[in-house]
């Protein structure tokens, strides 16, 4: 064979695998809408459901999806009486779906989903949203270890739950009040429509990607802390009233080369407290950001916290990107408080900033 004619068979193999191969798109780069009343459009056409997805998922999650199965949780009388009982049922090394649907009312239960299990939706009729709750705190358990929900797997799922520890407010005297309300420690998780409820500590945010959106989280003094990326949309941040120091996040980033933080895009900060933080420098590097949020009474005039440590002013990543509200004034701010500029706000304004279309699906409905 000529030169030549070598050259036209590649031309030809190589068109022919681009005709017949899947056309991937990703929508991880397109800008989440600075109008609210947009959001749940971009959402549907951006967080497709799996049979227009397969070609983007990780493969694991693909099969997963693929089979689903069903476990029932009531009080009144299901499968199981208990989650605890449900989440024991599935196997070491599971490689399904499984959709833990659980009945309203109360559960009193300190549940774990170990690493073991990874594919575990929660599920709740958004109607009727069970509640999980449990008592414990940092003196008992240790702080990560004392939440309600603890989840370790990947591939994590909530929806329309309640999950709240009921340990008493921290009240400055008792050694070790902090009570997690849920710790969520495995990659590629996220919670729709749900409420946590704490004082101190409630969200351990503690590590991979997340994705949280139409939520409630409540809180006193770090109720969102850990080294996780995550992407917060449409979520509320009810500040409690308190006497003394009170924060909302506390990222946990330890230096530069960590692709970790916390993005709180349409959000609202919300509550009767007076002189709230919206983050302060727990550890040496933390990144968070507010883009199109309203920041309402409770948020401090100069907004983020060096944690009385000087010199950590210099390597924190506290920004904000067109907020508003009575909270939002820039003017009164820390002056190591970033205001954004578009192309600096870009990175977190989309699904990318959580690599969303190797595993992010729409809310499951039943």
């Amino acid at each position: 064979m000529s030169t030549k004619n070598a050259i036209v068979s590649i031309y030809a193999a190589v068109a022919t695998i681009l005709l017949i191969s899947p056309i991937v798109i990703s929508h991880d780069t397109t800008p989440i809408p600075a109008d609210a009343a947009q959001v749940s459009n971009w959402f549907k056409a951006n967080v497709k459901s799996l049979g227009e997805r397969k070609a983007t998922l990780d493969p694991a999650l693909a099969a997963a999806e693929a089979s689903v199965k069903v476990i029932k949780v009531s009080k009144s009388g299901g499968q199981f009486k208990t989650i605890n009982e449900a989440i024991k049922s599935i196997p070491s090394g599971n490689k399904q779906r499984v959709i833990i649907s659980i009945g309203p009312g109360e559960y009193k239960e300190k549940v774990t989903i170990d690493r073991s299990k990874p594919f575990v939706t929660l599920y709740g009729a958004p109607n009727a949203m069970p509640t999980i709750v449990y008592s414990g705190t940092a003196a008992q358990y240790g702080t990560v270890n004392s939440a309600t929900l603890i989840t370790e797997s990947d591939y994590f799922v909530a929806a329309n739950i309640i999950v709240k520890n009921s340990a008493p407010r921290p009240d400055g005297k008792r050694k070790g009040a902090q009570a997690v309300a849920a710790r969520i420690s495995g990659d590629k998780s996220a919670m729709y429509n749900c409420k946590l409820i704490g004082f101190q500590d409630t969200l351990c945010d503690d590590k991979g990607l997340h994705f949280f959106k139409d939520c409630l989280i409540t809180g006193t003094v770090d109720f969102i802390f850990g080294n996780a990326k995550s992407l917060y949309l449409n979520t509320e941040l009810n500040v409690i009233p308190e006497g003394g120091f009170t924060v909302i996040t506390a990222h946990a980033r330890q230096n530069n080369a960590e692709d970790t933080g916390y993005a709180f895009v349409h959000c609202k900060v919300t509550g009767g407290g007076k002189g709230t933080y919206l983050g302060r420098a727990w550890m040496p590097n933390p990144k968070v950001i507010f883009a199109y949020s309203d920041l309402g009474n409770a948020v401090a005039p100069a907004g983020w916290s060096d944690n009385f440590k000087p010199e950590r002013a210099k390597t924190v990543f506290f920004g904000e990107y067109q907020c508003k509200g009575p909270g939002s004034n820039h003017a009164t701010r820390a002056k190591f408080t970033k205001n954004l500029a578009p192309a600096q706000a870009n990175q977190f304004l989309s699904l990318g900033f959580i690599h969303a279309s190797k595993w992010l699906l729409p809310p499951p409905k039943m």
